[in-house]
């Protein structure tokens, strides 16, 4: 079993709700990119808890804890690592809106879940860096752009004022007018 799919049995074992996000959210969105690492997302803080991963561990998988600070955007990440796979890393999430993109995450048939296009735009939004809103210009590309810009646009009021910014930026420079 690969070490993504472990990792995500272990969080599927404790019954910590959990979605891809990144490139394989993209992926799943229509958008090919390639990364080197798988992502998560949750906001469940046991995945802090080091008991959790010892199993993996013990079979020599490299497990780094980071907690977020108080000014941290985020509750911290857990990165998993085994020489010839590709890493996992969890990111933990702080707020409501990020957990309601976990809560309406869709199941893909490999039993894996993944965030919503809608839900995938308002974590990049809130990265708010130049390769995120690269992809959150890709995911407006695809077909449905029209209800997906609503979606975002309804969804955006629970998330700081740079990255409604960003979003306003991302519609005007889209905006064939």
């Amino acid at each position: 079993m690969t070490l993504d799919h472990r990792v995500m049995a272990v969080l599927d074992e404790r019954e910590i709700a959990h979605a891809l996000i990144g490139a394989a959210a993209l992926a799943a969105a229509g958008v090919a990119r390639s990364t080197l690492d798988l992502d998560l997302l949750t906001v469940d803080s046991r995945v802090l808890d080091p008991v959790i991963w010892a199993p993996l561990r013990a079979d020599g998988v490299d497990v780094e804890i980071r907690r977020g600070d108080v000014d941290d955007p985020l509750g911290g990440v857990v990165r998993l690592s085994l020489a010839g796979e590709r890493p996992v890393d969890i990111i933990l999430g702080r707020h409501a809106w990020q957990d309601r993109a976990v809560d309406r995450a869709r199941r893909l048939p490999s039993g894996a879940r993944v965030v919503l296009a809608s839900d995938l735009i308002l974590l990049k939004l809130y990265a708010g860096g130049t390769q995120d809103l690269w992809d959150v210009r890709q995911l407006l590309g695809v077909k449905g752009h029209e209800s997906l810009t609503l979606d975002v646009s309804a969804d955006l009021g629970d998330l700081p004022a740079e990255a409604r910014a960003a979003w306003a930026t991302v519609l005007a420079a889209s905006d064939p007018r």
